[in-house]
């Protein structure tokens, strides 16, 4: 039997009471359950910065700037590197823009104090001089984007979504010296190589394969103690103190060990 009310125009269905029981466990659908199915829109994740500046109205500029992007949030700003290792301990911020210059500590040491407790906090360096040793002394120390502070703001968001993801933003006008750095890196292990002998290079393969000096004795049919000097020469040509060393430069040149070792 249906019974209409006029008032809220509901209408209610009355089953016979021996069919009450099968129904019991049927659902009722009310409006606020269908609006736990409604699409939801999605949320922009947002970046949270710490700015580092021992210039007030630079901080300030600079949060301005920020704060007029919808995914990025200064969640705080420090004055000296003490304070923003004090902060970043606190807030565990994703991204840290950091002058180079301040007092106290340095931004090239607060960078690789942070680089070594926070490994995934992503670290920006921003200086008024494009000082190349600089620059590669802040990237050797874990920084991922080195600026100028006569960058724009569109270039500075860019850089802070760029090191969040994982990437690193250097100043295109010293980009020349990451490059010759890298040439220079890249001779001096060449050099490294060519000092070494084709038995060097053997003794080596089976560091990195994990053989004791007296395996690679009976390997090659020597005493140990030939072994052992033979690890001495190569540790002074490489100028490296230990067998791990060693193992990771064979592994890094391709001396990789030989499937039957």
């Amino acid at each position: 039997m249906l019974v209409k009310d006029k008032t809220s125009h509901v209408e209610v269905k009355y089953e016979n009471a021996s069919n009450s029981s099968q129904d019991q466990g049927a659902s009722v659908s009310t409006r606020d359950d269908a609006l736990d199915f409604a699409p939801t829109q999605q949320k922009t994740a947002v970046i949270s910065v710490l700015l580092v500046d021992d210039h007030a109205l630079m901080r300030e500029g600079l949060k301005q700037l920020l704060e007029l992007e919808e995914d990025i949030h200064v969640v705080s700003e420090a004055v000296d590197g003490f304070d923003a290792l004090y902060k970043i301990r606190q807030l565990r911020p994703e991204v840290v823009l950091l002058d180079i210059r301040m007092p106290m500590i340095d931004g090239i040491a607060v960078t690789r104090q942070i680089t070594h407790e926070f490994p995934s906090i992503a670290v920006v360096i921003l200086t008024i001089s494009p000082d190349h040793q600089q620059m590669l002394q802040a990237m050797r120390n874990g920084a991922r984007g080195y600026l100028l502070k006569s960058v724009s703001s569109q270039e500075l968001t860019q850089a802070i979504r760029t090191v969040h993801q994982g990437g690193v933003l250097i100043e295109p006008e010293l980009t020349g010296a990451i490059v010759r750095e890298f040439r220079r890196l890249s001779n001096s292990t060449q050099t490294y190589v060519n000092a070494l002998s084709g038995r060097d290079i053997e003794i080596l393969r089976y560091v990195a394969a994990g053989m004791s000096n007296k395996e690679i004795a009976v390997k090659l049919s020597y005493s140990e103690k030939t072994v052992k000097n033979y690890l001495s020469l190569i540790f002074q040509k490489l100028g490296i103190r230990d067998r791990t060393q060693a193992a990771i430069f064979a592994l890094r040149q391709g001396f990789l060990p030989d499937d039957e070792i």
